[in-house]
């Protein structure tokens, strides 16, 4: 027997039937469709030199140089798409993929990079807001569920249900905030590429794709944390219903 007898479902319906898996199903999809079209989208023009023959740690020099910013460094990390930049080290980090290759898709995603580090300098209001819902987005990601499936467990009069969909909210703050984040870096790199002449202009299309496959992965990220804030809402309602 299961918690709730005979294999029930704590929100309600019948022996392993919870029409809400749908939505686990949808979100499951959206992500696995994200990482296909991201990684196939790389491997495409992964293959593409650019023209200027510079690879994408020298192109990440370039444009901070532009700029004036002579305090953040350009390291290699191991690992494929690894790339990121740690503002608390002021240490742009770019991966095996990135760091030595000379394909307009590595200068794409190295320019990326930079464009996280145009946005700290100028103060980008989107990033400052990521970064504070950092402590409180893990904290939510870490016990929002387990909270809220505990509360299910001990029953009608818990409060933990309410409390651990509130700190899971915390967490899908933080995905909804990253979307511009990301779009708006993505966007200062094809301006930076382009007005520094780091890419041809027929080959600023190519990167743009790339950048475009890649931001469809926090896409996914920012749909899938609704969608399972809105089942967890779902199943906290028809409990409730139950009860009542």
């Amino acid at each position: 027997m299961g918690y709730y007898g005979y294999g029930m479902s704590p929100y309600g319906y019948g022996m392993f039937y919870d029409p809400t898996y749908i939505l686990i199903i949808i979100a499951a999809g959206l992500s696995l469709w994200a990482s296909a079209t991201v990684r196939s989208t790389y491997q495409r023009y992964s293959s593409v030199r650019c023209m200027s023959g510079i690879t994408g740690a020298q192109a990440a020099e370039e444009i901070l140089r532009a700029h004036g910013i002579y305090d953040v460094r350009i390291e290699h990390i191991g690992g494929n798409l690894t790339d990121h930049f740690d503002p608390r080290d002021k240490v742009v980090r770019l991966s095996d993929a990135t760091y030595n290759s000379t394909s307009v898709a590595a200068i794409g995603v190295a320019a990326h990079e930079i464009g996280h580090v145009l946005q700290h300098e100028e103060g980008y209001l989107p990033i400052r807001i990521r970064g504070s819902l950092v402590p409180a987005a893990n904290i939510g990601s870490r016990l929002g569920l387990p909270l809220v499936i505990l509360g299910f467990f001990l029953g009608a009069n818990s409060t933990l249900v309410p409390i651990g969909i509130a700190l899971f909210t915390l967490s899908v703050l933080f995905h909804v905030v990253t979307l511009p984040v990301e779009l708006d870096a993505s966007h200062r790199a094809l301006v930076a590429l382009d007005q520094r002449g780091l890419l041809q202009p027929d080959e600023i299309p190519i990167s743009r794709k790339v950048l475009r496959a890649a931001a469809m992965t926090y896409v996914a990220a920012a749909a899938g944390s609704i969608i399972q804030l809105l089942r967890l809402i779902l199943i906290s309602k028809s409990s409730n219903g139950r009860r009542r």
